[in-house]
């Protein structure tokens, strides 16, 4: 049984596009999906960040709306994502479906879950009692939702699984993802991570950890990876979904192939519950992981994907564990500059991006990079993509808790 595991199907939503083709095309063209918030709340408990990334195409515009009632937001991106990765694998439905369903899979990650559903139900039960909370409040509210809604959706019982690892999530629904496959227990996962979570409690409680930028004047110039001058990251939300199958049964339906996740590696600092261990001990250790389980050389790694959130502590940290684990070779770009920080989506999407670049061969640009952090010591992608033909890379995530994630790609 071979042990390659490829990438058939590519899905998003996210604040620069409503599937992967216009996020990628934005991305490339240097637009920002950061923008100034005019949601109630803001105004109500006088936050002082007022800007996010919310999502480019609503999910209201794309689903049922009876379908959409019954989720929560973190479940409606999880399942337009993931129906844009099942079409783009060509898997089929119903007695055209390609995959037994025994053998298929779902792994989809979230940071947060149904956050915004436990707060407008809590205020239903303070202010209106009983009687006006939904039967639906804890499907619609727990971690596993999204991951769950997916399975329903294709049918999937060879397994539905929802790691739950704050920002780095997305990534190891990844990781799960290829060990299921090269275990040989699946033959086809439906993998990724989502989160819709921009609301006043997570605003508030990111303002009171100082990790939130608060250049409300100049929305899409607020996120600024490596720049000397970062102040934070925005909040943003989305999904990415990834179809990964066993390379032996791609082949023998005739899929089309876009490239190969080669391999992951998944550590855990045990330093602090928000601050990442200094030294980047962690983080590099993941990366080699992924270099390693993937039967490469670091030498073989011309970029990395940041994880990069444009916080004072953690952009430097992040290059100093790439340093250690790749050497001074590899291109950086972080696509959190124009995304903003999708939390648990933030890894999927991202691979997503790191594949994309491997297959089209240009490195988006990092925005608003105008002043390289002296502590940096690494050839960043800033003003324009960059082409350069790539057959590796590789795309980091790092997460509250001590979660370092990392997963590497390589052309077929």
């Amino acid at each position: 049984m071979s042990t390659d595991v490829v990438v058939t199907g590519l899905g998003a939503t996210t604040p620069l596009g409503g599937d992967v083709a216009s996020t990628w095309d934005a991305l490339l063209e240097g637009r920002s999906g950061v923008r100034r918030i005019d949601a109630e709340w803001v105004e109500r408990h006088q936050l002082p960040v007022q800007i996010a990334a919310p999502l480019a195409v609503d999910p209201s515009e794309v689903l049922p709306r009876v379908q959409a009632r019954r989720m929560d937001r973190c479940e409606q991106v999880a399942l337009i994502a993931a129906k844009e990765a099942w079409a783009h694998a060509g898997l089929g439905s119903g007695e055209d479906m390609q995959v037994e369903p025994e053998r298929l899979a779902v792994v989809i990650g979230t940071g947060i879950g149904g956050a915004v559903t436990l707060l407008n139900q809590d205020d239903l039960l303070e202010n209106d009692g009983l009687r006006k909370v939904s039967p639906l409040t804890v499907p619609m509210l727990m971690p596993n939702g999204p991951a769950a809604y997916v399975g329903l959706e294709l049918g999937a019982q060879g397994g539905v699984h929802a790691p739950v690892s704050a920002c780095a999530s997305g990534a190891e629904a990844l990781a799960w993802a290829l060990r299921l496959l090269r275990a040989g227990e699946v033959d086809v996962v439906v993998a990724g991570g989502a989160e819709a979570c921009i609301t006043g409690i997570t605003v508030a409680g990111f303002v009171q950890a100082r990790t939130l930028s608060q250049r409300n004047d100049d929305p899409q110039r607020a996120s600024r990876p490596f720049d000397v001058n970062r102040d934070g990251f925005v909040l943003g939300e989305g999904a990415g979904i990834m179809v990964l199958e066993r390379a032996e049964f791609a082949a023998a339906r005739g899929a089309t192939v876009h490239g190969r996740l080669a391999g992951a590696g998944i550590t855990a600092d045990a330093y602090h519950i928000t601050g990442p261990e200094p030294e980047g001990i962690g983080q590099s250790r993941a990366i080699a992981a992924a270099v390693r389980n993937a039967g490469l050389e670091p030498a073989d790694i011309g970029h990395v994907n940041c994880h990069a959130t444009s916080t004072v502590a953690g952009d430097v940290g992040e290059t100093r564990a790439v340093r250690k684990a790749l050497g001074d070779h590899p291109v950086l770009t972080a696509p959190k500059s124009a995304l903003g920080h999708l939390v648990g989506a933030a890894g999927s999407v991202e691979s997503i991006i790191t594949l994309l670049s491997i297959r089209d061969g240009v490195i988006p640009a990092t925005l608003n990079l105008e002043e390289l952090d002296p502590g940096v010591e690494l050839d960043v992608v800033a003003g324009e993509p960059r082409k350069m033909e790539l057959t590796a890379a590789v795309s980091d995530s790092f997460g509250f808790g001590g979660h370092n994630v990392a997963v590497a790609f390589t052309k077929v």
